[in-house]
């Protein structure tokens, strides 16, 4: 019997375990990457654990996400993750290099390698056919201290692609396709790995965009091959001798199979509020529109940017409409300035933005009150835009180009064939590495700096056998990370000091939820299902950490952040019975006697002392996560294993 691709690669890298579908297995990890947003706390736990230099092939820390220096505490902590990393052994890249995923892909991507990094779009990487998953920041640090990386042996699901697009129909329609059939939750514990004839077709910033989007399947990671398209992007970057090629063997078995013809898909969006929300845009042409942004880790390539211009070029922006561009790296913006299509954009009325993830995570460019937005990005969750009643729809850049024009939403097809058709992925990248700021020799010489912003993390203590504690919230299904830890333009600053994030934890679900959670000394959440969806921010478990909080009872819960509740010591249990999430409410007073019992057998009784009922719930833990649960956390339980 053959390996897909994505068992091929866990094989090579198989640590702990056996490749039976549902079980617990341990890989190693090649790479890793750290963005600002998340890095400053991955960074302060691996410091914790005493590793005089990091233990991977390579490391980077990226500064993307937060670039806009209104106050010291940005670049306080730019400075901090610049020289730690110095000091460990970790490659820094300057703000104003880019976007971590798409630098990545460029400069660091390697076919069948590894990758393991603190933010949810990490699996970008495959697209150059890496198994790159993202991943919560303890775990990043676990990682580069040298550590296996746990996850549950994934279900591969195969997406055959037949055929070839049609003209103004793209990769992201592709994505938005297999949204379309899965949705946000159909990707838990599961590898989406393409393959077909239709594959050749796609360039692999075509790929990239599928795979960093596929994050929003809740996936584990998706995964192209590595292929002769691989090799040319890899010899135009310089990095020929990187590729290998690598494939499924023939005879592979999937566990499920879904087959998409290229040449019948439409353009589409994913309308609000949700990345699974699809429409064909014949639905919503017409509509009128008062922003575009375009860029993001999505689609801020130099080929999604050349075709940007070439449609632009001649064009002017409707006067209704702001247009603005993010390019994906400083090698992006370089060569579309050297080439002239930076100056197309510009003239016809476009702003052009730095090389980073901004309007994406709300840093900047928000909508106006109640406007229609449409966007290239990867995620379209309420208020992630900055304005809380604002419209967003996710597209492709053909779409978001030719709609800047018409000021309405525009079907791109049969009106940018010929505008696109000469743009081809580049030959050759201008390749000139100056902002990546390399390790010195000798580490142990290197002052690490801390602003005064940067607080210790929260720390953990022993799961206790009782627990005896009041409902502080009930919250309804696919609440994400940006509920849960708003990130925006005036809390990111804040990302190194929890104390001060906590006042903000959950408030848009419900704005006394801290003072509550602070009122009654800790409590419980109680959630629907894909609890925890969208960003990998590990401050959405250490913010209720913090805040006291000793359980989330859920429906379910999404990969990342389930990991992170149980690496902070935060019970995830989940309803044995759906219909008992009914029948709690806020403020009901809930007891869990016989705690270390139940953890052991993974089955635990809630009893509500509010109306008497008793609910029974489960862990759907592993073994080791068990040991990591009764000892507090993955640090707890790393010591005690020392």
């Amino acid at each position: 019997m053959g390996l897909t691709l994505t068992e091929k690669i866990i094989k090579e890298h198989l640590v702990v375990g056996e490749m039976i579908r549902g079980t617990e297995i341990g890989i190693r990890i090649d790479n890793t990457l750290t963005q600002d947003s998340t890095g400053t706390m991955a960074y302060l736990q691996f410091e914790a654990m005493d590793v005089p230099k990091v233990k991977t092939k390579k490391s980077i820390a990226y500064i993307d996400h937060n670039m806009l220096q209104t106050g010291p505490e940005n670049m306080d902590d730019h400075i901090y993750i610049q020289t730690v990393a110095k000091k460990h052994g970790i490659i820094f890249s300057k703000p104003g290099n880019g976007i971590c995923h798409q630098v990545n892909i460029e400069r660091f991507g390697k076919p069948g390698e590894t990758l393991l990094g603190s933010d949810s779009h990490t699996p970008t990487g495959g697209g150059i056919g890496m198994l790159a998953i993202g991943a919560g920041g303890l775990d990043v640090a676990v990682a580069m201290a040298g550590g296996e990386y746990y996850i549950t042996m994934p279900e591969i699901v195969k997406v055959e692609l037949k055929g070839k697009l049609q003209p103004g129909v793209t990769s992201k329609d592709i994505i938005l396709e297999v949204l379309k059939r899965f949705t946000v939750k159909g990707g838990i514990n599961r590898v989406f790995e393409y393959v077909g004839e239709g594959v050749k077709s796609l360039s692999v910033p075509d790929r990239a965009t599928i795979t960093n989007m596929g994050a929003e399947l809740g996936a584990t990671t998706s995964i192209f091959p590595s292929d002769e398209e691989t090799k040319l992007f890899l010899k135009a970057q310089k990095r020929e001798d990187d590729f290998i090629p690598l494939n499924a063997d023939v005879d592979a078995i999937y566990d499920e199979e879904t087959v998409i013809d290229l040449g019948q898909l439409v353009p589409m969006a994913a309308a609000p509020h949700s990345p699974d929300n699809i429409k064909p845009i014949d639905e919503l042409e017409g509509m009128k529109i008062n922003q575009v942004a375009i860029g993001s880790c999505t689609n801020s390539s130099l080929y999604d940017l050349m075709k940007v211009a070439s449609i632009l070029e001649g064009n002017t922006v409707a006067e209704e409409v702001s247009l603005v561009i993010s390019p994906g790296s400083k090698q992006v913006l370089n060569m579309l300035a050297e080439n002239g299509s930076l100056a197309k954009m510009i003239d016809a009325g476009a702003r052009i933005l730095e090389c980073g993830c901004g309007p994406c995570i709300g840093m900047g460019q928000s909508p106006n009150t109640k406007g229609i937005s449409l966007r290239t990005f990867n995620r379209n969750f309420k208020g992630r835009s900055g304005t809380t009643d604002a419209d967003v729809y996710l597209v492709s850049p053909e779409v978001a180009a030719i709609s800047a024009i018409h000021g309405v939403i525009t079907n791109p097809v049969g009106k940018v064939g010929e505008a696109v058709a000469g743009v081809e992925v580049a030959k050759e990248f201008k390749v000139h590495d100056n902002m990546f700021v390399v390790p010195a020799e000798e580490g142990e010489e290197v002052e690490v700096i801390k602003g005064p912003n940067i607080k210790p993390f929260p720390k953990t203590e022993k799961l206790k056998d009782s627990i005896h504690k009041n409902v502080l919230i009930v919250v309804e299904d696919n609440i994400t990370t940006d509920h849960i830890m708003p990130s925006n333009a005036k809390l990111l600053p804040y990302r190194s000091n929890i104390p001060y994030l906590s006042d903000y934890c959950l408030t848009p679900c419900d704005p006394e939820f801290p003072a509550r959670a602070k009122e009654q000394d800790g409590g419980i959440i109680v959630a629907g299902h894909n609890y925890g969806q969208g960003s990998s921010r590990e401050h959405a478990a250490l913010a209720p950490l913090y805040l006291g909080i000793k359980a989330v009872i859920a429906k379910s819960f999404a990969r990342i952040h389930k990991n992170n509740l149980i690496n902070n010591g935060i019970l995830p249990l989940i309803f044995k019975d759906e219909k008992d999430y009914d029948s709690l409410n806020l403020r009901d007073r809930l007891s869990l006697d016989n705690v270390l019992a139940g953890v052991e057998a993974k089955e635990l009784i809630v009893k509500n002392e509010t109306t008497g009922k008793e609910i029974k719930v489960v862990l759907d833990i592993t073994d080791r996560q068990k040991e990591m649960i009764l000892a507090g956390g993955l640090i707890n339980m790393m010591k005690e294993n020392v």
